[in-house]
Formats: structure tokens, sequence, C-alpha cells
């Protein structure tokens, strides 16, 4: 990995994923001085490969709420060189998919009742 001290190499970190077959981010933020790089992606699948790509430790999920509509953000991140460099994915979730974190799975074989 060579050192991120220019938006050359930063921008060739990612073309190095793409051409390793992961899918394009949708989003892309470097900001001045290349010290955080940003990646959005459009889903679960690409935010695994490209965290396991850049070899993110940190990882984080918030669930909030946006103007009605529940949204899940996870966020995977990674410090090389000195730049911090995040993958996140934000998500739309149904109380529904609230609802089963909050019921315990019934031991197989029992009676839910």
């Amino acid at each position: 990995m060579t050192e991120l001290a220019t938006r050359a190499q930063a921008f060739g970190l990612i073309a190095d994923g793409v051409s390793a077959g992961l899918s394009a981010p949708w989003r892309l933020y470097l900001a001045r001085g290349c010290r955080y790089l940003s990646l959005s992606v459009g889903d679960r699948g690409e935010w695994d490969a490209w965290r396991t790509h850049l070899g993110c430790p940190e990882l984080s999920v918030r669930v909030y709420d946006s103007g009605g509509e529940i949204r899940r953000a996870s966020v995977a991140e990674v410090i090389l060189d000195g730049c911090r460099i995040s993958v996140e994915l934000v998500e739309e979730v149904s109380t529904d998919d609230l609802e089963r974190l909050l019921v315990v799975d019934p031991l197989p074989g029992t009676d839910e009742r």
C-alpha cells in the first residue's frame, strides 16, 4: 500500500478495488488534504466486499428516524497512512425489522404460545 498523500493515490486505491472486481461506489468524498476518504455503496454485499478489501476493523451501526422513515447506517472504517477511510451503507428498514430485534427466537421444537 502506498502512502495516501495525494488525491491521485487516494483515487488509485479505489481504482484498484474496482479493477479487482468490486462495484464502484455510488458516491465518493475526498476531503481536502487527503486525510479523509468516504465511500458510499448501494447494498450490504458491496459494503462487505469493500470493508473486507480495505481491511476495516472498526464497525458501527446507527438506526435513526428520517422524516418518518427508519434508516440504518452501517459504517466501516480504517486508518491507512494517516488517512481515515470509511465505507458507508444507508438502508431503509421497516418496523418489522425492528420488532424482530426485540423478540427472542423460540427454541426449536417449542410452542411460541
